[in-house]
């Protein structure tokens, strides 16, 4: 996959509120330069990180580090006994968007307080679900073999609680797909286009462990460190930030990742990756 010329990565947040501090933006195009961020101090809202995405123009890999979909095939199905689980990816989008339709700034929290979406999620306060199985949760497959590969340690979807889960950023996400679907292709969903944008979903942990961090340390919080994983992805040396915090640093260093990797085959044909995955769990770009 040679054709892509600028390549974004977007760290995501599922904190509440207009605007999120943990959302960071960070492009790069081809050859060697440094990405950057974009906006950089700007507090973002998710309305504005929509708006960026649909007016790119070009060649662009914009990789989401966020989960657009749950698991559905060890059940066969998101929801397993409500009969309005859907039956693939976008329509989970728009269950989703449905039931929270009233709540500000791409929120989800009235969807996972529904009586019956409830039933399958962990959520503050010590409320499970009576239908959370035992244990850590439900995963997708893709999930499943990242753990194999020893790419990452994720957290299911279905998850709410804990410094680490991603659940919630997950569900906002998801109202952010359901205003992409049909305006920017969105990988592995629907099919590649020829040129123009597409949309992947990423995991940052598996850039910083593609430049050499281990899986228990993959957080960058100085400019040395920062110019070490570039280097290690083929960049050069970025240009100082006023401050060095997680996002930044995640957004900057999956940038670099994607352009050193998009063009490698096996990341754009997973093994276990099929058409049924494809359409309702999707996959993690850089699993293969």
């Amino acid at each position: 996959m040679n054709r892509f010329t600028h390549f974004a990565a977007i760290d995501w947040s599922g904190a509440a509120g207009p605007r999120q501090k943990g959302i960071a933006a960070a492009t790069c195009s081809s050859g060697t330069g440094a990405p950057e961020l974009v906006r950089p101090g700007h507090v973002w809202s998710r309305l504005e990180v929509l708006e960026w995405m649909l007016a790119l123009e070009g060649d662009w890999l914009v990789g989401l580090d966020l989960s657009p979909s749950l698991a559905f095939a060890d059940c066969g199905a998101f929801f397993p006994g409500w009969d309005r689980s859907p039956s693939d990816a976008a329509g989970l989008w728009a269950l989703v968007e449905d039931i929270a339709r009233d709540e500000p700034h791409f929120g989800a929290n009235s969807f996972v307080d529904h009586p019956e979406a409830s039933r399958h999620f962990r959520r503050h306060g010590g409320r499970c679900g009576d239908l959370f199985p035992p244990g850590a949760g439900r995963f997708r497959v893709v999930e499943d073999v990242s753990r194999e590969q020893g790419l990452c340690n994720p957290y299911s979807n279905f998850n709410l609680v804990g410094a680490a889960q991603v659940g919630k950023s997950s569900l906002t996400g998801m109202r952010l797909f359901y205003r992409l679907a049909g305006r920017l292709p969105i990988w592995p969903y629907q099919p590649i286009p020829d040129s123009g944008p597409l949309v992947i979903e990423i995991y940052t942990s598996i850039a910083a462990t593609a430049a050499g961090l281990p899986k228990s340390r993959t957080k960058v919080r100085d400019g040395a460190s920062l110019d070490a994983v570039l280097a290690a992805l083929g960049s050069s040396p970025h240009t100082p930030l006023h401050r060095y915090d997680d996002h930044a640093t995640d957004a900057i260093m999956a940038a670099a990742w994607l352009r050193a990797v998009a063009h490698e085959p096996s990341y754009w044909a997973p093994e276990r990756l099929t058409p049924e995955l494809a359409a309702t769990e999707g996959w993690t770009f850089g699993v293969r």
